[in-house]
């Protein structure tokens, strides 16, 4: 009976939120709808006339009913308008408002229509909080996807291409570069390699949600035995969208064509003695303080889809910081997966 009556009031109390939620997300978007209205009707008028609008508008609220309706408030409101137009459109008469306003006014800093879309998605399908998404965003998630990456740089090569990228294509879920700046370290920390496996075994949750979804740790130093000789792999995940193992070796220098060979021979012993049926072919991340143009083009990574280089950073970089390596990382990712002529 305690039983029963505990579901009734979870379901009674989850309802109430749910309803909250959506009327604080309707009020915001109707207020942001009203002010982009207003806002064109005066974009004739002097440039301050409607700001002068905005401020009393903004203190004759705040004086009736408090918190919530200042400046940057009602502004806010008119951004979420005119980012989520559609919001309310409903399928099948359900409502589609699946996140909270705090959700929205964090997506609302994204200003890169597809990125914002995807953002909105992945928290809807992941169960991102607030925070979580807020890191996502600041540390520009979508940007630093390998597919994403691949799509912006070679556009007029995807076009040929005769399908999309599938789900079970690893470019979708590999980021470079990797930001771990809850690891501990800061840049002229020197450490050994051993060190920084331990940093991420002891914030391994934090670890699995920097990588992204599907992640599931297997193991560290993970025992590889040959009939010559032992082997031990740092790190070893199993992503259960892609049904690979994904084996990580931690270097804390610039990647060698030495350490991408290893990972190649790694990824072949891998899947010849732990694969098992059902599994796709194993994916190997050489994660390393510096990734190479040449290591890119002329080793064995190249061309080759199963094996990665992602550069590791210890601290959350500006925007701007961030900005440029990602297009340094997509630079090297085009000399991996395309031919360049001289």
């Amino acid at each position: 009976m305690y039983t029963q009556a505990s579901d009734i009031i979870t379901e009674a109390r989850d309802t109430a939120y749910r309803q909250i939620n959506e009327a604080l997300v309707r009020r915001n978007w109707m207020l942001g709808k009203l002010i982009a209205e207003q806002e064109l009707k005066l974009k004739d008028r002097a440039s301050n006339y409607g700001m002068d609008i905005i401020t009393g508008l903004a203190k004759r609220l705040t004086d009736a009913y408090g918190k919530g309706f200042n400046k940057t408030s009602l502004y806010a409101y008119a951004k979420f308008y005119e980012m989520f137009p559609e919001i309310f459109h409903t399928v099948c008469g359900k409502s589609s408002i699946l996140l909270s306003w705090s959700h929205y006014r964090t997506l609302i800093q994204e200003f890169n229509k597809d990125a914002r879309s995807w953002y909105e998605q992945e928290a809807i399908t992941q169960g991102w909080s607030v925070r979580t998404l807020q890191r996502n965003i600041s540390s520009q998630y979508y940007f630093r996807l390998l597919a994403s990456q691949r799509k912006n740089l070679v556009e007029q090569e995807m076009l040929q291409l005769t399908a999309p990228l599938q789900s079970t294509d690893p470019t979708e879920f590999i980021k470079n570069p990797v930001i771990g700046e809850f690891l501990g370290f800061t840049a002229d920390n020197s450490f050994q390699e051993s060190e920084l496996e331990q940093s991420i075994i002891n914030n391994l949750e934090k670890f699995l949600l920097e990588m992204g979804k599907g992640f599931a740790f297997v193991a560290r130093q993970q025992h590889i035995h040959t009939e010559k000789k032992d082997y031990y792999i740092d790190l070893v995940f199993y992503n259960y969208f892609l049904k690979s193992f994904i084996l990580i070796d931690l270097k804390t220098s610039i990647i060698t064509h030495q350490d991408v060979g290893q990972m190649d021979m790694y990824v072949r012993m891998y899947d010849e003695l732990k694969r098992t049926e059902g599994d796709n072919p194993t994916i190997g991340i050489v994660l390393c303080s510096e990734t190479d143009e040449d290591i890119a083009r002329f080793s064995v990574l190249h061309d080759n889809d199963r094996l990665f280089a992602s550069k590791y950073m210890l601290y959350m970089p500006t925007t701007e910081q961030l900005r440029a390596e990602i297009e340094r990382q997509k630079e090297i990712f085009y000399l991996k997966h395309r031919n360049v002529e001289e």
